[in-house]
């Protein structure tokens, strides 16, 4: 069971990335996928999640730039993000979990994270 981030890279302010979170060993449809990120000298925090059925929930600081989606065929989740901001500079991490989901919940499965920076 693995789960792998991929996706970042160096932007421009403004700018999108999209980050993709695939899955091997297991079919995420079944899985709640949360999206959390750790800039330098900070606490984790999570940034958005993707329940089973589908609903969705989004930190304030990306709510309306950043969003979600299931790539079922692919048994991958995305995250696009757009109007990126350098605040928004951070490791990314992908995380699956069956029997819960939030923005704080404690998930089971972890990838390793990839690198957004953004900066002019």
């Amino acid at each position: 069971v693995q789960l792998q981030a991929s996706g970042g890279g160096l932007v421009q302010p403004g700018g999108s990335l999209r980050l993709s979170c695939a899955a091997s060993g297991f079919t995420l449809d079944d899985y709640a996928i949360g999206w959390f990120r750790q800039a330098p000298g900070k606490e984790r925090e999570g940034v958005s999640c993707i329940s089973s059925d589908g609903s969705t929930y989004y930190a304030d600081s990306v709510k309306g730039r950043f969003a979600i989606s299931r790539g079922n065929a692919e048994n991958t989740v995305y995250l696009q993000m757009n109007s990126l901001k350098p605040e928004d500079t951070a490791v990314y991490y992908c995380a699956a979990d069956r029997w819960g989901w939030g923005l704080t919940y404690p998930y089971h499965y972890w990838g390793q994270g990839t690198l957004v920076t953004v900066s002019s």
